[in-house]
């Protein structure tokens, strides 16, 4: 059975910076892409960022570009997010995301096998 449990979550000012780390059991990890989406009251979930299986290729959602990092660690079965820059538009829910499929990159919702509980992320401006 699939688990993903994220930590990292919290409450920062404008311009802050935030790690957010998933912890991933129960599957080969590193055969599937990951990614990480977020999702603000009120809106639909996001794509923010995705890494390939070996980790060698990365992708992101524009609104993060050159703010955002995700990295994947196979040994560990982790893969995080660090955010830097953090701006209020930033604020939502995020979720560790695992692909559907080996060798698909999730970058879309409909490409997510198992979804993580989510860690709250509040930017304050």
């Amino acid at each position: 059975q699939v688990q993903l449990v994220e930590s990292g979550g919290g409450l920062v000012q404008a311009g802050g910076s935030l790690r957010l780390s998933c912890v991933a059991s129960g599957y080969t990890f590193s055969s599937y892409s990951m990614a990480w989406f977020r999702q603000a009251p009120g809106k639909e979930r996001d794509f923010v960022a995705a890494i390939t299986w070996g980790g060698g290729s990365t992708f992101y959602a524009d609104s993060v570009k050159g703010r955002f990092t995700i990295s994947r660690n196979n040994a560990k079965n982790t893969v995080s997010l660090q955010m830097n820059s953090l701006k209020p538009e930033d604020t939502a829910v995020y979720y560790c995301a695992a692909a559907k499929d080996p060798i698909v990159v999730v970058t879309t919702t409909q490409r997510v096998g198992s979804w993580g509980q989510g860690t709250q992320v509040t930017v304050s401006s």
